[in-house]
């Protein structure tokens, strides 16, 4: 079985820049994935300000949907089954992770992994019910303080040591702020995952195989995701158990600078 997998920051549906609404042009972005299961982060459940801004006409345009945003975007032309883990709370609304499926959600769960009070994180966790049997999917946003995010990757292990038992195929993906790359070694070494960017390189040839094997037992290189339009730091990953990766790419572009602060990934997989 082939799944296509993207993991996408969508910076609540804003632009980084004078954050002028971006969710119509999200919505085309994220369709342009082909992806069967999409990982949001920074998803708007409710935006009170922005909804009375845009949400009506606006210099003759509407910018911003009636609906949540993962439940506009999963849309009822495309038939994605939403699920949504509300982390940060305020006044005017909430935010959190999201994922999109083609398959049915059998199970949602959204786990607090919050450090402190300025920063509301949580991991979202989802049973897909695929024709080959579950799939467990984690959407993951850790922190920005290397401490916190020490101690929420414990939390993450713990999640899926307790929900996806042995054997079962795992997709972890999200924005981990991991810009040092301090977590993948601890993730492979307590899950069994790898890191897609990590798999396809040398893919083909017997002396990639050899690095790999030698980089494992260091770090991985994940992709360069943030800034979109620039990008340098290595923010966003997608971390896989049971399934082999058979390709990985970032989202460049003018396009992507324009929608969010982070690049897209989108990877192709083939369960084991």
């Amino acid at each position: 079985m082939k799944i296509r997998v993207a993991t996408y920051n969508i910076h609540k549906g804003v632009s980084s820049i004078r954050a002028e609404p971006r969710v119509m042009a999200l919505k085309q972005a994220i369709g342009m994935f082909d992806a069967d299961v999409v990982f949001l982060q920074e998803v708007q459940g409710k935006h009170d300000l922005k909804a009375a801004k845009y949400g009506a006409e606006h210099l003759g345009h509407k910018h911003w949907p009636a609906a949540a945003q993962h439940e506009y975007f999963a849309g009822e032309s495309r038939h994605l089954h939403a699920a949504y883990g509300m982390n940060a709370i305020y006044d005017h609304g909430h935010h959190g992770n999201a994922l999109l499926s083609a398959f049915p959600i059998a199970s949602q769960a959204n786990r607090d992994v919050s450090d402190h009070a300025y920063e509301q994180r949580g991991i979202l966790h989802c049973m897909l019910d695929t024709p080959r049997g579950p799939v467990h999917c984690y959407v993951v946003h850790l922190g920005l303080f290397e401490s916190g995010r020490r101690r929420q990757t414990q939390a993450l292990i713990a999640a899926v040591q307790e929900t996806a038992p042995h054997g079962e195929p795992v997709v972890i993906a999200g924005d981990f702020n991991d810009w040092r790359n301090t977590l993948s070694t601890e993730l492979r070494n307590a899950l069994g995952v790898v890191e897609a960017f990590d798999e396809i390189e040398g893919a083909n040839s017997a002396l990639g195989d050899i690095m790999r094997k030698l980089r494992r037992k260091s770090s991985v290189n994940p992709a360069r995701t943030f800034p979109a339009a620039l990008p340098f730091f290595r923010l966003d990953r997608i971390y896989v158990r049971g399934f082999k990766v058979e390709t990985a790419e970032v989202m460049h572009g003018s396009l992507w600078a324009k929608l969010s602060d982070h690049a897209p990934i989108v990877a192709s997989l083939t369960l084991a």
